[in-house]
């Protein structure tokens, strides 16, 4: 960031000093780069609308115009709730940053009361709401079937957005537990007795120790007591 403030200031200070030829429009700046974040999202899911809108630019700041501003992203940078966008010109040359913030206006679940980490939640905890929040739409839970089957990695107040990153799955298999591995050898399907070395949630994998052999697996999670081999 300090080397984008830099280049900011070399544009006031050094290009600023040209006299006599036409200055770039700064809000065609702005423009360049909101569109070209707004071409990198996806198309909103039904009922959804994005807010895409790229930060002021400094007045003082005097750049000759140019006919074909560039917009880019600084390398590795991807797009998200707030992006850092380059502009260049080839011809005359000069570069210059400016943030672009993305906002999503969509319904999502909110929670009505503070929850705790490790609590369930249930339609009873959560309203659906329509509202504008940071970032894209993938980040927020909008389906009262998503709280099943997880709960909350950290504490929340009341009038929070859930976000995916907020719910976990629950664990289906604890360490320690016994469980049964199964696994297909030659179209016949063998079980053996096993314990489970980690924790796993549905669909996960883990590790477990057959207690014939004492020999220690991986396979999938596939229910409370069954972890299939070979997958």
């Amino acid at each position: 960031m300090a080397q984008f403030k830099s280049l900011t200031l070399l544009a006031l200070v050094g290009v600023g000093a040209v006299y006599g030829e036409s200055l770039q429009d700064l809000q065609v700046l702005r423009d360049v780069a909101t569109d070209f974040i707004r071409a990198q999202m996806p198309a909103p899911e039904a009922g959804c609308k994005l807010h895409i809108e790229a930060s002021t630019l400094d007045d003082r700041l005097r750049l000759p115009n140019c006919p074909a501003p560039e917009a880019f992203l600084p390398p590795g940078s991807s797009p998200a709730a707030r992006t850092t966008v380059g502009l260049r010109c080839k011809s005359p040359a000069w570069s210059v940053y400016v943030p672009v913030t993305v906002e999503s206006e969509m319904p999502v679940l909110v929670l009505r009361q503070p929850a705790t980490v490790g609590s369930v939640l249930t339609a009873n905890d959560v309203d659906l709401r329509t509202q504008r929040v940071p970032g894209f739409t993938s980040r927020y839970v909008k389906d009262i079937t998503a709280l099943t089957g997880h709960h909350m990695k950290n504490a929340a107040g009341p009038g929070t957005a859930l976000t995916t990153d907020l719910l976990v799955p629950d664990l289906l298999i604890k360490r320690g537990q016994r469980v049964m591995l199964m696994a297909a050898v030659g179209g016949i399907e063998v079980r053996a007795l096993g314990e489970a070395i980690a924790d796993a949630t549905p669909g996960g994998r883990v590790r477990v120790r057959n207690l014939d052999s004492q020999k220690i697996v991986e396979g999938r999670v596939e229910s409370g007591d069954l972890v299939r081999m070979g997958l």
